[in-house]
Parts: structure tokens; sequence; C-alpha cells
């Protein structure tokens, strides 16, 4: 009971702490440090789905912070410079707001918040100096709603201190804990091996819990300052879980292609799949046992290799729950192999965002100043924030969708506030804090249930009742108020619709080439530096990819078979020879060929003629002199790459 009224406590606490502070410190307007309170909290809430861990309320709450400064000072800029063109001014807001969501799209999920604060943040300083008509007043509204955005973000942070924050410490341990029995049970079915479907099932599942540890990893960092070593062990064993999905994958192709003579002896010599943790070490001795006892010709280097990273996976996992000082040797196994820096693959869908939001701004803007109407400056306002908070969104329908019906429903219950219970606690702060916080512990009920206009209803109260010091019951300021909250609402709902975001097939296209570019990049014989791990990068394509097409296990099933090839191939000796480097050279530009390609027809006639590269590539390997197992390996990658190429074609 207690962990389901924590979060609805919490919020009430932040809600009324920001209303009593900025009405202490005489704050023009304490509705703008009440409703930043309430969308920090209450937005990551409703994205969890329940209370949120310490380290994601945090992270956002000073992203939050720097994008408030960042809107306000580019706020002051633009008044600076089109202070004699109003209209040009508001335009220009719009062409902030639209870049702010456009950079907000390519940036990481977790670091969305700072540019999406500065979007509207510098649209609401904008909007409220142009209604005022005196923009020498600019500087005092940027100071006065930086501080009452900061003041709400921080007391925020502070409810979350004070009523025990959720630390996901444990929630971590658990996750890792099960990664490395799917890991074990994954790698008994690929040494037998298993069929496809049941492969393809628990290879599924362990992608799934290797993303949701990342995820973790990010809100542990920022949990706190002693939790740095603890996340250094994490992103190790994130690290290591990659490497262990990789190996077992690469154990199972190459079982699959070799299925014949080997089969019979090889049948029963490993273990049998674990159950928990305290089995999958059993399993972990036992596999090193029947490893060293099986025939020489059925034994895989992939398997040793696989053996030494659980072993390492096993030890980072024990220091992780201990939490001790850093041991010698251990220093090696934490810093590892650096791993390539993502770039995101989403550029044509950041600029629909851009887009998207411009046209939504710019058509209030150019209504407004035709028409003067009066809830010009509320519609402008909510416009900038439900852009800025749907586009980055994974569904920005369902969020635009969500306030529309939280507009239609805040509206007669902001009228009942408005008229009947808030001046009827005029004569006391007690009464005024006791209506608000029954309001933040109502909404954060539901905030939990994620029930459909929650988010939006609540944000809209909060916007509507204006709570100002001191209060003014205009009534014609409420209905501008809430009449410009739902044509606002409707204006981006409609926007999203009728401007739709087709870029999957191109972002399918980039992510497939991604995969092709990291084998291009491992048979480079000039290029042997100092290792870096794109298994991270790779696996996040992948999971943008699982996101576009979801059920595609063509798709899955080639993108992985890249990956294993890149991970065999990236650590292989290739020598330098003349003939390899021109070979390379051919393989290379028809590999360009493919990335070019416009349309399906094209690609597919550039993947064959790049798979016959690679079969060149293949002899001139040979030819030079290489291992049998580096030509064994591009092999099976030119076979797998035959019998799912038209997944790569198709979008």
């Amino acid at each position: 009971m207690f962990e389901y009224l924590r979060f609805p406590v919490k919020l009430a606490f932040a809600l009324v702490s920001a209303l009593m502070i900025g009405f202490y410190f005489n704050l023009e307007m304490p509705r703008w440090a009440v409703m930043t309170a309430g969308i920090v909290a209450g937005g990551s809430a409703f994205s969890a789905g329940g209370d949120p861990y310490a380290g994601a309320l945090r992270l956002r709450g000073i992203l939050r912070i720097a994008g408030t400064f960042l809107g306000s000072g580019a706020a002051l800029l633009l008044i600076i410079i089109f202070a004699r063109t109003p209209s040009l001014l508001l335009l220009t807001a719009c062409i902030w707001a639209g870049f702010c969501v456009w950079l907000s799209t390519l940036v990481r999920v977790e670091n969305t918040s700072g540019m999406a604060t500065a979007s509207y943040t510098a649209l609401t300083v904008l909007v409220t100096v142009y209604a005022s008509h005196n923009l020498t007043l600019a500087p005092v509204y940027a100071i006065e709603r930086c501080s009452e955005i900061v003041l709400g973000i921080f007391c925020a942070l502070f409810a979350d201190v004070i009523f025990s924050p959720k630390s996901i410490k444990q929630v971590a341990e658990r996750e890792a804990e099960a990664l490395i029995t799917l890991q074990c049970q994954m790698m008994a079915l690929a040494a037998e091996p298993a069929e496809q479907k049941i492969f393809d099932k628990k290879m599924n599942e362990v992608i799934r819990r290797s993303a949701a540890l990342k995820s973790i990893l990010v809100n542990l960092k920022n949990e706190a300052g002693h939790h740095e070593l603890a996340s250094r062990r994490l992103a190790a064993l994130h690290s290591r879980s990659l490497t262990l999905l990789t190996l077992s994958l690469d154990v199972f192709l190459t079982r699959k292609m070799n299925a014949g003579d080997s089969a019979v002896r090889r049948r029963g010599a490993f273990p049998a799949d674990p159950g928990d943790a305290d089995s999958s070490l059993r399993y972990l001795r036992d596999f090193r046992f029947a490893l060293a006892t099986v025939p020489a010709d059925t034994r895989l280097l992939s398997q040793a290799e696989w053996s030494r990273s659980a072993g390492e996976y096993f030890l980072l996992l024990r220091r992780f729950k201990a939490n001790p000082r850093l041991a010698d040797g251990e220093e090696k196994m934490l810093s590892g192999v650096n791993p390539v820096q993502e770039r995101s693959l989403e550029s044509h869908s950041a600029r629909v965002n851009g887009l998207r939001t411009f046209i939504a701004t710019g058509t209030a803007a150019l209504f407004w100043l035709y028409s003067g109407w009066t809830s010009g400056t509320s519609c402008m306002i909510l416009l900038g924030v439900v852009t800025a908070l749907a586009m980055r969104s994974p569904n920005p329908i369902a969020v635009a969708k969500d306030f529309v019906y939280g507009m239609t429903v805040a509206a007669p219950i902001s009228f009942l506030l408005y008229t009947i219970v808030i001046p009827s606690t005029q004569q006391s702060m007690v009464l005024l804090c006791i209506m608000l916080g029954l309001v933040a512990l109502i909404s954060g009920i539901f905030l939990q249930r994620r029930q459909l206009g929650t988010m939006g209803a609540f944000a809209g109260i909060l916007n509507a009742v204006t709570i100002e010091n001191p209060m003014v019951f205009n009534i014609h300021t409420f209905t501008d108020n809430v009449l410009g909250q739902i044509v606002g609402s409707l204006m981006a709902f409609a926007v999203i619709l009728l401007i739709p975001d087709r870029s999957r097939a191109r972002t399918t296209h980039k992510i497939m080439n991604t995969f092709i570019y990291s084998i291009i990049t491992a048979v480079n014989p000039a290029n042997r530096r100092a290792p870096k791990s794109h298994l991270p990068a790779l696996y996040q394509h992948l999971s943008l990819l699982q996101a576009l097409h979801p059920g595609d296990m063509d798709k899955l099933r080639m993108s992985l078979a890249l990956i294993a090839g890149h991970s065999r191939l990236v650590s292989s000796e290739l020598p330098r020879h003349p003939a390899l480097e021109a070979s390379y050279r051919e393989l290379r530009r028809s590999a360009e060929d493919v990335k070019h390609a416009e349309s399906s027809q094209k690609r597919q006639e550039k993947l064959g003629a790049f798979l016959t590269q690679l079969k060149s590539y293949q002899q001139s390997l040979n030819m030079a002199g290489t291992s049998q197992e580096v030509s064994q390996d591009l092999g099976r990658l030119v076979t797998l790459t035959e019998t799912y190429h038209l997944a790569f074609v198709t979008s």
C-alpha cells in the first residue's frame, strides 16, 4: 500500500512546496513552478508506469534546468535582434522550437528533456513578452520564468529525496542474474543445436533483456555519486552480455551449417540448460569440462571465448552485488575495449518532427497575428509543450491524443476549481495547499496507471487555474486559457496526422547499410589498429530495426548474422597484400553502390554484385595465405546473406 501511495504523496508534496515557496518569494506567477514540478515528476511516472527511479528523475531535472537557461538565453537574444519586428520575432521563435525538436530527435532518448525544455521555454518567454506589448520587460520575464521553472524542478527533486528515493540497484542485480541464466540457456540451445524457432525465441528474450539492462545502467549512473564504481561494473556486465549473445549466435550458425557427421558425436556432450543463477554457475563448470573432453574437430573457438567471457561475467556480477573496492586486475576488466560512439540513424524522422513543430506553431502564430485572438498566448504555449513532448516519443499520435482527451476533461474540472473551490480558499493558505494537494494526490494515482488523458488533464488543470500573486479571478482570462489549451492540443494532433512520418523505409536502409559497413570495416587489411567495440552501437541499431519491423524474423536473422560475422572478422589476422588491398577497394566500391541504390530492384542488383565481390575477396584471402577459419567465416557470411537477401531489399 505504501509503495502504491508513495508517488501520489510525493507529487502532492512537490506541488504544495512549489506553491508555498513561490508565494513566500513573491513570484508573480507561481503556477509555472507548480506546473514544472508536476510535469517533471508526473511525466516521469507516466512514462515509467509507476514511481520513477531516482536516477531517471534527477537526470531529467538537471537536463530541464539546463534547457530552461538555454531557452531563456535564446529568447533574450532573439528579442535583441528582432525587437523592431514583432511578427518576425514570433516566426523565429517557431523556427527555434522546430530546431530544438529536430535536435532532440537526434540525441539519445534519455537526453531529450534538455532540448525539449529549451524549445517551449523560449516560446513561453517570447509569447509572454509579445502579449504584454512591452519588449523592455523581456529580461524581467526571462528571469521570472527561469526562477519559477527552476524552483519547480528543485521541488520535484527535493520531494524525491524526502520520500525514500526509489533505487534501481536491486533491480539491476536481479536483471543481471536473470540475464546470465538466459545466456547459459541460449548456449545450451546453440551447442546441440536446437530448432530455429526455439533458438529465435530465446535470442529475442536475451536481446530484450540486454536492452533493459542498458536503460538500467543509464538510471544507475545518475542516481548517486557513490554508485560510480557500480555503474562501471554494470557497464562491463552489459558489454559481456552482448559478447556472450554474439558468441552463442556464432556457435549456433556454425553448428547449423556444419550439421552432419559430428552431430552424433556431439549429442549429449554438453550439459542441459540451467534454471537459475546458481545452476548457471554449475552449468559453466560442466560446460568447461565438456569442452575439454569433446573431440578437437567439434570444438569451436567461439565456445572457448564464451566460456572465458561467462567466467568474467560471474566475477563482475559477484563484485557488483557486494560493491567492494576496486581489486587488482579488475581495472583491466572494467576498461576493456572502448565502445564506438553511436550515431543516430533517424535524421529523416528528426526533420519531419522539426517540420511538424514549426508548421504547428507557425500556423498558430500567423492566426494570432492576423486575428488578435485573445486565446493565442495559451494556444502557442501549449503547442510548444505538446510538440516538444510528443515528437520524441515512440508514438507521437498517442501522446497528442492523450493531451486532446486530457484538455477536454480538464475544462469542466478546472472551471469548478476556478469558480468555486479556489475562491473559497482565499482566506487561508492552508486550505489552498490542501486543495492543490488533493488534486495532485488523485492525479498521481491515475498517472501511475497510465490512464489515457491523465497527463494532459493534469497539465491542463494546473495551467488553467492560473495561480498568481495576487490572485485575480477573471473569467475571461480563464476562458481564454481553457479555449487556447483545447485548440492547441487539437492543432498539434491535426498536424501530426496531416504530416505523417514516412521515414521507416529510409531508416531501415540506413540500418542495413550500417551492418554492411561493419563487415567492410572488419575485413579491411589496413585497419588492424587498437580494437574498438562496435557491438553496443550495432545492437542499438538492431533494437531500432526491431521497433520498425516487429516480428520480421528474416531481417533479424540477417542483421544478427552480419553482427556475428563482424565480431569474428574484426579480431582476425589479415595479411597485407597488394592484391588483397585492390580487392578490398572493389568490395568497398560495391558497398557504396548498395548504399546509393534508390529502388528495391536496384538494391537487389547491387547487393548481388556485392556478394559476388565478397566471394572474390574470399578467393583473394585464400591466395594471400590467410587462415582457414577466416575464409570459412567469410563463406558462411556469404551463404547467410544469400539466404536472407530479400530481407535486406524490402522495407
